[in-house]
């Protein structure tokens, strides 16, 4: 089973990647309020759960990010 993994800052933690980007778009000339920056990772495993897993336990920081399997 091939499954991607959406993480994202938590609301209320810091993105200075975002908020760079923002600024940038900004000047550029568009009307833009947010932006988060995040990471998508494909995963091929045997099972949802040994997935869920393997993101808890060893790729998210679950302080400051969020995760969504896709």
């Amino acid at each position: 089973m091939k499954k991607k993994v959406l993480i994202m800052p938590k609301e209320g933690i810091l993105d200075p990647q975002g908020r760079a980007l923002k600024d940038v778009l900004n000047e550029a000339g568009f009307d833009v309020k947010d932006v988060r920056i995040g990471k998508v990772i494909e995963i091929e495993s045997d099972s949802l759960e040994n997935l869920e897993k393997m993101v808890k336990d060893y790729i998210i920081n679950p302080l400051i990010e969020d995760y969504e399997v896709l």
